[in-house]
Formats: structure tokens, C-alpha cells, sequence
């Protein structure tokens, strides 16, 4: 008899167990597709692109930065390979300072000749960084200031090379000072 008490008192736990994960399925399945038709929902139409590739002059209502941005390119982001790690001088004491960098480029051709160019910007890059200090890097400023002239000697570098800017703009995306 005891043997059999023990198997109903199992069975029991095995119809609560599978009866847990049907919930918990139910529960993911129903947020997933929640989270599918929120997503999903708020597509842009599809006329502006076709005016664009057909060369029909855009509606009144359109905005006229679409087809400023359209003429530009598309913003793509080239990331540099490996962070810069180098060493900056302080009033008080040498510093560690790691900054890992994007360029912003618009159009294929810029994000080609980009990358295709990477040892060079980062030789200008380096070269920037070398001629900071630790006091001006505790600033945002100091660190806007860097930021501007990476930009301008990395331009000057392609614009010597490619013939045009390619980079519009250098982005911080990692700052680490120790």
C-alpha cells in the first residue's frame, strides 16, 4: 500500500510540472508576438521610396531633408579595429587613456575608401592623440576639442589620398582614463 501512495503522490507532481511549462509557453509565445506586431506595426509607406527611385518630384507635404539626406548617402559607421591605448602627461602624475573610435561616413564609396584607408587614419589619429594632455582630457571640452582635431587631420590625411573628406565626423564611443 505505501508504494502505491507514492506513485499517486508523483503522478500528481508530474501533472503540475507539465501543466507549469504549458503556462509558461502560452505566457512566452503571446509576449513574443505581442512584441512582433508592435514592432511590425509602424512601417513607413513605401510611396516615398518609390518617388525617390523613379525621380517624380516629391509631394508637397514631404519634408525636404528626405531628398538632401537621399543625394548625401546613408550615415554608416566604420569602426576601427582595436581601441587606441596610450599614455598622456598630467600636473600630477602620467595617465592610462584608452578611446575606442567610429567614423561616420556617408555613402558606399565613403565607407570603402574608409576602410580601405584604416592604417592611415589611425597613424592620424595616434598622432593627434600623442600631442594631448591628461588635464584637457578630464573635460568634456578638452575632449570635444580632441574630438575636432582628430576630425580635421584625419579629412586633411584622405582628402591628400582620396581627393575628397570621406569621414564627416570622429565619434568617441569608448573614453577610458586611469
Amino acid at each position: 500500500m505505501a508504494d502505491e501512495k507514492d506513485l499517486q503522490i508523483e503522478e500528481g507532481g508530474g501533472k503540475s510540472k507539465k501543466m507549469l511549462f504549458i503556462i509558461i509557453a502560452v505566457v512566452v509565445l503571446a509576449a513574443g508576438g505581442g512584441a512582433f506586431f508592435m514592432m511590425s506595426g509602424d512601417e513607413p509607406p513605401a510611396q516615398e521610396e518609390t518617388l525617390a527611385e523613379t525621380g517624380a518630384a516629391p509631394a508637397e507635404g514631404a519634408a525636404p531633408e528626405k531628398s538632401a539626406s537621399a543625394e548625401i548617402g546613408t550615415a554608416l559607421y566604420v569602426g576601427m579595429p582595436r581601441p587606441f591605448v596610450f599614455n598622456v602627461p598630467g600636473a600630477s602624475r602620467d595617465r592610462l587613456v584608452q578611446i575606442k573610435v567610429q567614423l561616420l561616413v556617408r555613402g558606399d564609396a565613403n565607407e570603402e575608401a574608409a576602410k580601405k584607408h584604416i592604417p592611415l587614419i589611425e597613424g592620424a589619429l595616434l598622432g593627434i592623440f600623442a600631442t594631448s594632455n591628461a588635464d584637457e582630457l578630464s573635460t568634456s571640452a578638452g575632449k570635444e576639442s580632441l574630438r575636432t582635431k582628430a576630425l580635421k587631420e584625419v579629412q586633411d590625411k584622405l582628402i591628400d589620398i582620396e581627393g575628397n573628406k570621406v569621414v564627416e565626423r570622429v565619434l568617441f564611443t569608448g573614453f577610458v582614463m586611469q
